[in-house]
């Protein structure tokens, strides 16, 4: 599984720019030069027509500078579910803002700290017209100042459905939660009897969030990736120029068995995520089992390597001035974003046939 030449530069520039343009103020010049909010947009909604492999290479670069750009709430939530909703009304009014950068989008989802469909208890009745009626609370949504899109699963009569709320709409309530992990905003929205448009198919939407959610896990496991291989990076770094007892803390023994394990992890990662995304792009019935092995893996991946960063930089790597904690919250949340790694392996082992224990 190799990326091709023009992804390594869609890599390099991306890189670049983050360099440049730090925390938010990447947004702009990243989906205006580089057009990353379009990446896997189709080309008649205004997007590039890439694939998951050219969201790996974004993901990845976004994780190892722990980025709190909404990517993964828009470009890969949002345009996702639009996407795969296969309602064209929908997604030709709001895939080409969505695709330029022009807006941002979230996907209200989970509930009861569940991102499976059946956990959906958020309820929408018909009201007046085409419009349905929405009533439930919604936890985990990826937050962004300006979320201007926003798409809910709630349950009708014929099932799990995906509706559009406009973000004021009477009825409809953000509150923005507090997480260990700063760098990615979350918010919890409260909806009673709150106005919404379907999307797609009544009924539809458990199909269209089992597939949103393992293109969600294919980006996340990019992104602990990325952040991941910064920690090694900056753990190898400290190795070779902390001087203990007269040498570098990197010439002795035991630190270089650590360092090597977590090269290990580093690289095991990065091959389940790359498997999850050329599944993506080339084999989507191979999906849902090399999502569930990319999320697992890559997310005790991230935590073990993060944790090690801490240990190895010693008393500096507990200090707010070093960013080693700032990757192991990243780390710690991201682990359990669209369900914990526990909950992705039941979930292979029932798409093997296998029972769990």
């Amino acid at each position: 599984m190799r990326l091709t030449e023009e992804q390594e530069e869609l890599r390099s520039a991306v890189r670049s720019l983050l360099t440049r343009h730090e925390g938010a103020a990447a947004w702009g010049p990243l989906a205006e030069q580089v057009g990353v909010a379009g990446l896997a947009v189709p080309e008649e909604y205004g997007g590039a027509g890439g694939g998951a492999r050219d969201v790996h290479v974004l993901m990845e670069e976004l994780g190892r500078s722990l980025s709190p750009l909404p990517l993964l709430g828009s470009a890969v939530l949002t345009a996702g579910a639009l996407l795969a909703s296969g309602d064209k009304e929908a997604c030709g009014r709001l895939l080409p803002p969505l695709a330029e950068g022009r807006s941002v989008g979230t996907l209200a989802w989970a509930e009861r700290g569940s991102w499976e469909a059946a956990a959906v208890r958020a309820e929408a009745v018909p009201g007046s017209g085409d419009t349905w009626l929405l009533t439930g609370t919604k936890e985990y949504v990826l937050d962004w100042p300006g979320v201007d899109v926003l798409l809910v699963a709630a349950r009708t009569a014929a099932g799990v459905s995906l509706f559009e709320v406009a973000v004021d709409a009477a009825g409809a309530r953000r509150e923005p939660v507090v997480t260990m992990d700063g760098t990615r905003g979350q918010a919890r929205w409260v909806l009673s009897g709150a106005e919404g448009h379907l999307i797609g198919v009544d009924g539809d939407g458990e199909r269209t969030l089992a597939h949103v959610r393992d293109l969600a896990c294919a980006a996340l496991a990019a992104e602990q990736v990325g952040a991941a291989g910064r920690c090694l990076e900056l753990t190898v770094a400290y190795a070779r120029d902390r001087v203990q007892f007269g040498r570098p803390i990197g010439s002795f023994q035991a630190v270089k068995h650590r360092l090597a394990d977590a090269y290990v992890l580093v690289e095991s990662a990065r091959s389940a995520a790359l498997g999850a995304a050329f599944a993506a792009d080339e084999d989507p019935s191979a999906l849902p089992r090399a999502a569930a092995v990319a999320k697992s893996v890559c997310s005790e991946a991230f935590s073990a390597v993060a944790g090690e960063t801490i240990q190895l930089h010693g008393g500096i790597g507990i200090t707010w001035e070093h960013d080693a904690h700032r990757y192991f919250k990243r780390a710690h949340g991201a682990g359990e974003l669209f369900g914990a790694p526990a909950r992705h392996r039941t979930r292979l082992a029932a798409g093997l046939g296998l029972t769990s224990h």
